[in-house]
């Protein structure tokens, strides 16, 4: 029995060692010395502060798939107000609309664009869409087209690389609302497409939008694809993921199928998102293959086009986009674009705490100080003293 003892102490020691010493760190703030750094060190206070991972649940997996059950848990559905947008070429996607109490027409907005196969109920979502209700933002939820309940009216879809569909929503937005300040924020593929947007469209970019995030956006698509095809774990959420977009595209295949884009039985049979790319969304959206997909959807090498405020959050274990993936050298020289990086954390995971089941997660925490912090602290002025041009050439 005393040896027993003696060993649960031991191993118990040895673990809460393990974990302040190798698991709780200050997550890196990738960004130059300028204007911004000193912003965000001053008023985003979780940039300066060390990350705590849930103790029993701080592997990289674990993070991502466990975070989600307990944010299903946690967080409700929302009410919200759905506005079907009709697009230049016929498609249509919705947007769902939360207004904090008291808004006004010049109420902040931010535009939520969500990971691969996300809609306004998606957990991640959900926390965000709360916490700018707390903030006192008014929330647009940008369901991609044939997602969210809606018919697909056109056999385009959409995919990392093509903005045009957001480019369409914000300048709806603008108009909507001519005198509010509106960010965005993108999750994983979400990310993605508002990156691609921002990187693409940089003068268009800094009229429409104060500011911008990015989280658990895959930099580097061809590295962020190799990790996710390493056995076993990775692989399964690869495989995972697949599904979901197979069932995706089944839905809409009566649509899709007489444009000819690609032998769709062979697409549902897919058991990985780069086979996926490969069989259909390279076809559909013109690409000679996957890796020349890869190639325009890839955002580790656009950072120096980015002209406009952004915060990023990055887990350095991330197992769609590996540390050895995230733009650490671009970031440190740019004026613009600050990524926060911490040592745990999974893929949209970042649960914090012996005990995570509340909404005030960290995301979800970093998400509303930043935009706080440019609409409400005057953060959006520091696009004005950028030098534009100078920027976008």
């Amino acid at each position: 029995m005393v040896i027993w003892c003696f060993g649960s102490l031991f191993g118990a020691v040895f673990f809460l060692t393990y974990y302040m010493r190798n698991v709780v760190k200050r997550p890196l703030l990738l960004n130059s010395s300028g204007k911004f750094r000193t912003f965000l060190e001053s008023n985003v206070t979780l940039t300066r502060r060390k990350f705590w991972p849930t103790v029993w649940c701080f592997e990289s997996r674990a993070q991502t798939v466990i975070s989600s059950l307990v944010r299903g848990q946690v967080l409700p559905d929302i009410q919200y107000t759905r506005e079907i947008l009709r697009l230049k070429d016929g498609g249509e996607v919705a947007l769902d609309w939360r207004s904090p109490t008291g808004a006004s027409d010049d109420t902040p907005v931010v535009v939520i664009l969500p990971g691969l196969t996300g809609g306004s109920q998606t957990d991640y979502v959900k926390g965000l869409v709360l916490k700018c209700h707390k903030t006192r933002i008014r929330a647009v939820v940008f369901n991609n087209r044939g997602i969210g309940g809606i018919t697909l009216k056109t056999p385009r879809t959409y995919c990392g690389s093509n903005f045009e569909d957001l480019s369409e929503v914000l300048e709806h937005v603008g108009v909507t609302y001519p005198t509010a300040l509106v960010g965005a924020v993108g999750i994983s593929m979400g990310g993605l497409i508002l990156g691609n947007y921002l990187a693409g469209k940089g003068e268009e970019a800094t009229k429409r939008l104060s500011a911008a995030m990015l989280i658990s956006v895959p930099w580097d698509v061809f590295k962020g694809t190799e990790s996710i095809e390493r056995p076993i774990l990775n692989r399964l959420l690869n495989y995972h993921l697949a599904g979901c977009l197979c069932k995706v595209l089944a839905g809409v295949r009566e649509v899709v199928e007489p444009a000819g884009c690609g032998d769709i039985d062979n697409c549902l049979k897919s058991s990985s998102i780069r086979e996926f790319d490969s069989n259909f969304t390279s076809k559909q959206f013109g690409y000679k293959d996957v890796t020349d997909y890869y190639n325009h959807a890839t955002l580790h090498n656009k950072l120096h086009k980015i002209c406009l405020p952004t915060l990023c959050l990055s887990a350095g274990d991330d197992p769609f986009q590996p540390f050895e993936a995230i733009p650490v050298d671009a970031a440190n020289n740019s004026d613009h674009v600050a990524i926060v990086v911490t040592a745990r954390g999974g893929h949209i995971g970042f649960m914090e705490g012996l005990w995570p089941f509340h909404q005030d997660q960290y995301m979800f925490e970093l998400f509303a100080q930043f935009f706080e912090s440019m609409f409400y602290r005057n953060g959006y002025k520091l696009l004005k003293s950028y030098n534009l041009a100078e920027r976008i050439n």
